[in-house]
């Protein structure tokens, strides 16, 4: 058979079509109806389930950070708050960073006011080792702080109330614990500072005021210290 007489014949096949009847038939063995159904029925749950399981999703995950926010230490949801308060401290630069811990731990003394409110003893023990974990954390960011206005300033403010908060917790009759370590970084701030106050031409009313702030030094009144050095240095 000639090559021409073959492509002539082969075009005459292309032209014939199966009966519909056989078509049907035969699509309905190779996918019978209730394949085709439940395919149908995969495709959709992929699609458009999907997009409502993931906004369920961050929707319990908006609600459990919610919750979590008024936590306690020893709280179930207590560690999805740490994570949060962690991440906060983690994203500050480091001369934000000593603040940023006192401002933890002024958190912790006002939880533990919480407690004494509700009698949540259980929570009484772990709140007051994240208290002294917030303070040793400040006094070591303190011992490499940079002279820095701003920071001296917010520090000034976090100690203040750091100690109000004590003296509130302590009148409850709760035992915190020493703040040595803390202290031990203030008074070394404090001493760094009188000692570049000390090289400086004062007029005498600035000397009588280095007098007071070496004097609140010596009886261990370091945040008054440093708020008279933060006026000395404006």
């Amino acid at each position: 058979m000639e090559e021409k007489d073959l492509i002539t014949k082969i075009q005459r096949l292309k032209a014939i079509k199966p009966r519909e009847n056989w078509v049907s038939l035969t699509k309905e063995e190779i996918f019978p109806k209730e394949s085709r159904v439940s395919i149908f029925e995969v495709l959709s749950n992929m699609f458009h389930a999907k997009p409502v399981f993931v906004f369920a999703v961050f929707g319990i995950m908006i609600l459990t950070f919610g919750f979590a926010q008024s936590s306690l230490p020893g709280d179930a949801l207590y560690n999805v708050k740490k994570i949060t308060e962690n991440t906060k401290i983690s994203l500050s630069s480091e001369i934000k960073k000593p603040s940023a811990h006192l401002e933890l731990a002024n958190k912790r003394l006002e939880d533990l006011n919480k407690i004494s409110e509700t009698n949540k003893v259980k929570n009484l023990a772990p709140t007051i080792v994240a208290f002294q974990d917030s303070i040793s954390k400040a006094a070591k960011d303190l011992n490499k702080l940079e002279k820095d206005g701003d920071a001296i300033k917010q520090i000034v403010s976090q100690t203040k109330k750091l100690e109000e908060n004590k003296e509130r917790i302590e009148a409850l009759g709760i035992v915190i614990g020493e703040t040595q370590e803390l202290d031990n970084a203030l008074a070394q701030l404090v001493e760094r500072e009188i000692n570049g106050l000390k090289d400086k031409t004062l007029t005498e009313e600035q000397e009588e005021i280095l007098n007071q702030i070496q004097e609140d030094y010596e009886q261990g009144l370091y945040s008054k210290a440093l708020e008279s050095i933060l006026f000395l240095s404006q």
